[in-house]
């Protein structure tokens, strides 16, 4: 089972995830696009880590969103 919201920063979307591991768990994924062009998705690096809700999952992702646009967008 996946979850996963869309936030929008600037100029960016962060569609931010959480995928339950085999433990029943939460690993978080993140993946940032511009909304102008070229508005080519990256999936950026988050650290893994078993969180207990998928909430938690999600906002480590968004954090790690927000910083990736604080240093790279």
């Amino acid at each position: 089972m996946a979850v996963s919201q869309t936030f929008r920063h600037k100029d960016y979307a962060l569609v931010c995830s959480a995928e339950i591991n085999d433990s029943g768990r939460f690993e978080p994924a993140l993946v940032v696009s511009r909304h102008a062009w070229p508005s080519r998705p990256r999936t950026i690096s988050v650290p893994r880590g078993a969180h207990p809700t998928a909430e938690v999952a999600i906002a480590v992702a968004h954090a790690q969103g927000i910083e990736w646009i604080s240093n790279y967008g």
